[in-house]
């Protein structure tokens, strides 16, 4: 949390309507300089019995019809986070058409791994069985996370186990998006994160890489350019993850993004700080390229050209390292309470 604190209000010092926001959190204050003027807001839903398992939806207030649903998860090295500081998430997403859902999950030391796991599995199976009635097509369902939340996001799309606690399966997702996540990280070198897997006895099976099959869901990995990554690599995550996925003819797109780094990528969802980065827009198109009806199976390994990206963003060149539709739904809460 320093890392981002220091590294936003930075970025913010820069933007001069943030002036008056010094004193907030970076996440404060890009919210408050973040429209939610596009959404509707349902706030403290539960997914489970416990404070923890709540969640916030974003609904599009213009629609003609379900919108797709992604399930968004935050990072925090799996030890604080609050849904209600990603608000600016949920904002964007509705604005782009989709029905965002921010959860809330259990936390070390309350928890451990895969009790984690289990709280973000239970609340996508909330968003398969709940979203329609906010308005989202629970046929067209994407996770989505950074950090932390993508390596919660990685394992819901590739661990099967998790997922099958509440009839379903990693197929029912039309694909998942990471954002600068961790997915092949031991040994474990982080002493925060240490304890949350049990190190020095972390299980192979807690590592997303080790997850990935020949039915894995389109994957879309974000990540900032390799060396701007101080906290997690690129190259052996993000890069790793694609490669291994690419292996088996999964649909997988990587992409790496000058001027950010981990704490500030999300950041760049919010509209005060896209100039640094087309993230949301590259989450749109994914979203959007797998939302059809049919399967999508063509396999990439690329980066966002500039030539793709808005009149108003200019960056350098940057170099890097859908599934088959829902069946009936199952109720979320099978799971006995934890």
């Amino acid at each position: 949390m320093t890392i981002l604190r220091t590294t936003l209000l930075g970025l913010l010092a820069a933007i001069p309507l943030a002036a008056g926001l010094a004193a907030c959190s970076p996440l404060t204050a890009i919210n408050a300089l973040s429209s939610g003027s596009a959404s509707h807001v349902t706030r403290g839903l539960a997914y489970g019995p416990l404070p923890r398992q709540k969640l916030d939806v974003y609904a599009p207030k213009i629609r003609t019809g379900p919108v797709p649903v992604v399930v968004f998860f935050y990072g925090g090295n799996w030890t604080t986070g609050e849904r209600a500081d990603y608000a600016f998430v949920g904002h964007a997403l509705a604005a782009r058409g989709y029905l965002a859902v921010i959860a809330d999950y259990r936390l070390y030391p309350d928890v451990h791994y895969p009790e984690i796991l289990q709280d973000a599995a239970r609340a996508v199976a909330w968003a398969a069985m709940e979203s329609s009635r906010h308005g989202g097509d629970p046929a067209r369902l994407f996770v989505m996370g950074h950090s932390a939340g993508a390596y919660n996001a990685a394992m819901l799309a590739l661990d099967a186990s998790l997922l099958a606690r509440h009839g379903m399966r990693p197929q029912d997702l039309r694909g998942w998006i990471g954002l600068a996540g961790p997915y092949d990280f031991l040994p474990i070198e982080n002493t925060t994160t240490r304890p949350v897997f049990f190190y020095p006895d972390t299980p192979a099976s807690s590592q997303p890489i080790h997850h990935v099959t020949a039915d894995a869901p389109p994957a879309l990995l974000i990540a900032p350019q390799p060396g701007q990554d101080k906290l997690v690599n690129p190259q052996r995550n993000t890069g790793g993850l694609a490669k291994a996925l690419r292996a088996l003819h999964r649909p997988v797109t990587e992409t790496y993004f000058d001027h950010v780094g981990h704490a500030t990528l999300v950041a760049t969802l919010a509209a005060p700080l896209r100039r640094l980065a087309p993230t949301l827009d590259a989450v749109s198109a994914f979203i959007d390229a797998n939302s059809g009806s049919g399967r999508v199976d063509a396999v990439s390994s690329a980066v966002v050209s500039d030539t793709a990206l808005p009149a108003s963003i200019a960056l350098p060149p940057r170099a890097p390292g859908a599934a088959t539709p829902a069946p009936e739904l199952h109720a979320y809460d099978k799971t006995p309470a934890p």
